[in-house]
């Protein structure tokens, strides 16, 4: 579900949110450092992502539709997704959350669908933080192995992992199995006679008890099949506040119900009950960061989700991806994520954050390697393509974030977001090269591609509580595509149409070349204003820049037209300078493809005539 507008609220007044133990940071090279130079990230559920069965009943159970396992993840399908261009992999849903599951034999407690969305539960409704999803296994009592194995696996392929960390919420019925001796659950030591206590870890609507939300459009838990839990109530006395901040004892069925919001240290009035940072740690490296909290008294909270993180470095896993970060203080990720670097210099740290104007807090403040460009970048794409859009706003958008450019992730799809294929954004996964194309190549950050996007993924099934356009997070299910990939583990293009595998072999490509480019990473200049001005044909479907370093000079140019456009690109004098190129002729090299071109230097001007196809895109070399 697209939770971005109901959020921005939320949000705001959450950065004014946010036991006494003082911490000590870990020694470590203090050197700012990021994974690789510029990473792609392949994000999977396993649930889905091995599931053969094609059943696919909506509100299907685990034996009637399937589920994916940690096994089904081979050496052979994990070098198919390192060869596509991968150099992390995120698994998503890995950890422990609550989900319709009888696993009492191990000890596991069963969890209310009354507080459950879907069967197979929310990945962000997190239940243990030191375990992972007992679905997941082939023997629960060996889940934790397995899931070792995996990284394992993943590693002697080439693949960094990643896995979720969700620090402004937990599922209702938190309760950690697993956790090393000595931790305590959240909320076991709070007051609960308090709203509010510093080192409380959730909130509290005192004197009330929770009561499930009222159910609108005909919705029931489970689709109203009968269920011994199922009966409109969930014991909790005192009622803590939902996960999105709503502090009725009885949320909206359209608030995160599921959850509960974990405190920080920011009063119920928004102040904040912890040390805040002063500008000037904005240009202060993570060794910084770390010695500033070293003798700090901060929220228990913040200790809880330092350990966590802790845990699963020591557990061979390479970086986190932060669910709403733009929810929890700033000042609790420079502890973090200064402790984070202290101890394991190259692990990747991702947030997802929907607020632009605190961007840089997050990256500079917070040291975060990497946001969401979401609101910027991937929503200016989208209208283009829609036809409802300007290239004029991405010109805008790449303006407006040229000093953290390499901070902004990019993506077309992840698992909150429409797939390009659906009805419901661009109807055929071929109109999405071109936004890739841009995507990848417009700065030297991340590029993310969700599991069965390379292969055009429609997701058009209800899977239940999960709706067709995006692949459901909250069901039983398979994935058709990626069905006919897996070909009973052969994990070849044997069963895939010829428009699916050109469509991988152009993800591949892409995804290859930007890993590798040294131009991306680079210098960056702006074509687009200057040919809106003095261009031929060229106009706002089309999109068009510059990118170098040392010898590796490259033109990107991309149409979002449905139809073909003869254009003469221009390239300005400063540019040709930048690259000391002579008067005359230069071969264009097509780095994706076969199309041949030449620019024209004559009198200090650069002339490209090209007849661009629909959708298309090129990335040309000057030879």
């Amino acid at each position: 579900m697209n939770k971005v507008k109901t959020l921005l609220a939320a949000a705001l007044l959450a950065s004014g949110f946010g036991c006494a133990e003082k911490s000590e940071p870990v020694a470590a090279d203090a050197t700012e450092t990021q994974a690789v130079e510029k990473p792609v990230i392949y994000q999977v559920l396993p649930r889905l992502f091995g599931n053969t069965n094609p059943t696919n009943k909506p509100w299907g159970t685990i034996e009637e539709n399937g589920v994916g396992k940690f096994n089904d993840f081979s050496p052979k399908v994990l070098k198919e997704i390192h060869d596509l261009g991968a150099t992390h992999i995120w698994y998503t849903g890995s950890l422990h959350h609550a989900l319709v599951g009888d696993y009492t034999e191990y000890g596991i407690s069963n969890d209310d669908p009354d507080v459950v969305k879907g069967r197979a539960g929310s990945p962000y409704a997190i239940k243990d933080y030191y375990s992972v999803n007992p679905d997941l296994a082939e023997n629960p009592a060996e889940r934790l192995q397995e899931f070792r194995a995996l990284i394992d696996r993943s590693h002697e392929q080439g693949l960094k992992v990643i896995i979720d960390i969700v620090p402004n919420h937990v599922a209702r019925a938190y309760e950690s199995l697993d956790k090393p001796e000595g931790v305590r659950d959240f909320g076991a030591d709070d007051d609960t006679s308090a709203t509010y206590a510093r080192d409380n870890n959730f909130y509290y609507v005192t004197g009330e008890e929770f009561r499930v939300p009222v159910s609108d459009a005909g919705y029931r838990p489970l689709n109203g099949e009968a269920n011994p839990l199922v009966d409109d109530q969930f014991a909790e006395s005192p009622a803590k506040w939902t996960g999105n901040g709503a502090r009725s004892p009885q949320p909206a069925i359209d608030d995160w119900y599921e959850t509960v919001k974990i405190n920080f240290g920011v009063r119920p009035d928004g102040s904040k009950d912890f040390p805040e940072l002063s500008a000037e740690f904005a240009q202060k490296d993570y060794a910084a960061h770390a010695a500033f909290w070293a003798d700090k008294e901060v929220p228990d909270s913040w200790k809880k989700f330092r350990d966590i993180a802790h845990y699963w470095l020591d557990f061979g896993v390479d970086g986190f991806r932060y669910d709403m970060a733009g929810m929890v203080p700033v000042e609790f990720w420079s502890y973090l994520n200064s402790s984070i670097k202290m101890k394991k210099p190259d692990t990747l740290l991702l947030a997802e954050i929907y607020t632009p104007e605190r961007y840089r807090d997050y990256i500079f403040l917070g040291k975060m390697d990497y946001l969401y460009d979401k609101v910027g970048t991937y929503d200016a794409i989208r209208a283009v393509m829609e036809g409802n859009g300007s290239t004029d706003k991405v010109a805008e958008i790449q303006a407006e974030l040229h000093d953290i450019a390499p901070h902004m992730l990019h993506f077309m799809e992840n698992h909150d977001e429409q797939r390009i294929a659906s009805a419901e954004f661009a109807g055929n996964a071929k109109m999405g090269k071109a936004a890739m194309l841009v995507s990848a190549t417009l700065s030297a950050a991340p590029t993310l591609v969700y599991f069965g996007q390379e292969l055009g993924e429609a997701a058009g099934e209800d899977a239940g509580f999960g709706k067709a356009s995006r692949t459901t997070i909250f069901d039983y299910w398979s994935v058709p595509t990626v069905r006919r990939w897996n070909n009973d583990g052969q994990w070849n293009t044997a069963q895939l149409t010829d428009s699916e595998k050109e469509l991988r072999n152009f993800y591949q490509r892409l995804l290859n070349f930007s890993a590798s480019s040294g131009a991306l990473r680079g210098e960056y200049m702006d074509l687009h204003d200057y040919n809106r001005e003095h261009g031929k044909g060229y106009d706002d479907k089309l999109f068009a820049f510059a990118r170098w370093a040392g010898d590796e000079r490259l033109l990107v140019i991309a149409n979002f037209d449905n139809k073909d456009r003869p254009v003469q690109l221009q390239l300005p004098a400063e540019l040709l300078q930048n690259w000391n190129l002579a008067e005359g002729s230069h071969a264009l090299a097509d780095q994706l493809g076969q199309m041949a071109g030449e620019l024209q230097v004559s009198g200090g001007q650069g002339t490209i005539t090209l007849r661009l196809q629909p959708f298309a895109s090129h990335i040309f070399r000057i030879n």
